[in-house]
This record gives structure tokens, C-alpha cells and sequence, in this order.
């Protein structure tokens, strides 16, 4: 019978202090302005720390008392309106349905009314998003960023920090394979590293490229695993 790992660690919350700026330190500079501006957009692929950025807002409105209205594609509507001194987010702007369309313009005409910050995000810029013309318009009239991929460097010290927190040693070895034949995007290496760790814990075995190799290869040959995007390019090496 394969042991079962008990998770004793999760993850750290969500800062902008934990956050790896790379090549986007103007828009952290931006989302540290106190008072916040009043529109700002992040725009980028998936994994390159957008929620993250949104989070890290979040928790730090509510550590200082202020509201928090905060939404995305999966939130049910009616959206809850703002009040005076909210923080206003909105994520995945790119998968909002009319609905959820609908209830994000509504959040900017309240927000403006009281004079609350719109700080929302999504995977395409507002002039490529599908929806609504009002809508597209409100999302691009502040600032508009795109949020950059770390490069390998930053990936690398991330990933190891990471892996640090946790008790989990790197080998050169292990990082080099990693990011010469994985997705090098944060979200895809922290869901690498969580099956890592969970499989490492379940064989009772530190973590090397062997032990790489045999979690995809179980991966891949078991259906009733998920098999993330992450790990799919290396599926023709592990069989």
C-alpha cells in the first residue's frame, strides 16, 4: 500500500514582500503607493504572480482595517458593492461571463462613487479582453501593466527558497533538470515542487532526478492521476 504524506507546511500567504519583482519593479512600486491610484490593471499569462499580486493587496487592506471587495470569474452575482475606503479587486477579467461582466461594471461606477481603488487583472490586455465595450474601457482608463516572467535566474531563487521553507535539498542536479524541460512559469514550478515534496514524503526518499523520473513515469502510466500541463512535455521521456 503507497503511504500517504501528511502536509504539515502550506505555503506562505501571499505579500508583496514575498513577491520576486524581476523585471516588474515599476509595478510593484505602483501597487505600494499609499493612497493606491485609482484604476490599475495587470495583464500577463497564467503563473506569472497576477493572483499572487492581488492576494498580497487583500491581505494587506484587511491587516490595516480597510474593506476588501474582491471577485473573479467563479464569484456568483450579485458582486458586493463598495463602500468609502474599499479596496476594490477584480481577477480573470478574461473568463468573465455577461453576468460577471455586467456585475465588474458595476463595481467600477460604485467604486468611482466613493472613491474606491479598481485594482483588476486577467491574461490578455483590455483592448484584446472579450467583453463588454463599457466595460473594456473602464479596465484600461488607469494604469496598465504588463506583469513579466521571471527570468531563469529569478526562477531558480525562488524555487530554492521555496524548497528551503519546506526542508527539501536541490541538487544542482534537480534545478537544472527542472528548468531545462519544465513550464518555468512560478505557478507551474510550485505545482512541480508540491508533487515533489508529497511524493518524496510517500517513498521516504530525498529528492533526485531518479525520483523525478519515477513520479512522472507513475504519473503518466496511472489514469486516475492528474497529469498537469507542467509535466505533459516531458510525458514522451518518462514512458
Amino acid at each position: 500500500m503507497k503511504q500517504l504524506p501528511l502536509r504539515i507546511a502550506p505555503g506562505p500567504a501571499p505579500t508583496l514582500a514575498n513577491f520576486m519583482p524581476g523585471a516588474n519593479a515599476a509595478l510593484l512600486s505602483a501597487l505600494q503607493e499609499r493612497p493606491l491610484p485609482a484604476s490599475l490593471y495587470l495583464w500577463g499569462p497564467a503563473g506569472v504572480g497576477k493572483t499572487h499580486l492581488l492576494a498580497a493587496l487583500a491581505a494587506g487592506a484587511r491587516e490595516r482595517g480597510e474593506p476588501v471587495v474582491a471577485a473573479d470569474a467563479a464569484t456568483p452575482t450579485p458582486w458586493e458593492w463598495p463602500e468609502a475606503g474599499a479596496l476594490v479587486l477584480i481577477d480573470d477579467c478574461d473568463s468573465l461571463d455577461a453576468a460577471a461582466q455586467h456585475a465588474a461594471f458595476a463595481l467600477y461606477v460604485g467604486a468611482a462613487g466613493c472613491r474606491a481603488p479598481v485594482v483588476a487583472a486577467g491574461r490578455l490586455p483590455p483592448v484584446d479582453l472579450p467583453v463588454r465595450e463599457d466595460l473594456r474601457t473602464r479596465l484600461g482608463s488607469g494604469l496598465v501593466f504588463r506583469v513579466q516572467p521571471l527570468g531563469d535566474r529569478e526562477a531558480l531563487e525562488v524555487l530554492v527558497r521555496e524548497a528551503d521553507r519546506r526542508g527539501i535539498a536541490l541538487s544542482d542536479e534537480v534545478t537544472s533538470y527542472l528548468l531545462t524541460r519544465f513550464a518555468r512559469d512560478l505557478g507551474s514550478l510550485m505545482g512541480l515542487l508540491d508533487a515533489l515534496d508529497e511524493f518524496s514524503l510517500s517513498q521516504k526518499r530525498s529528492v533526485t532526478v531518479p525520483l523525478l523520473r519515477r513520479m512522472l513515469s507513475e504519473r503518466v502510466s496511472d489514469a486516475s492521476l492528474p497529469a498537469p500541463a507542467l509535466w505533459v512535455a516531458a510525458q514522451g521521456e518518462a514512458r
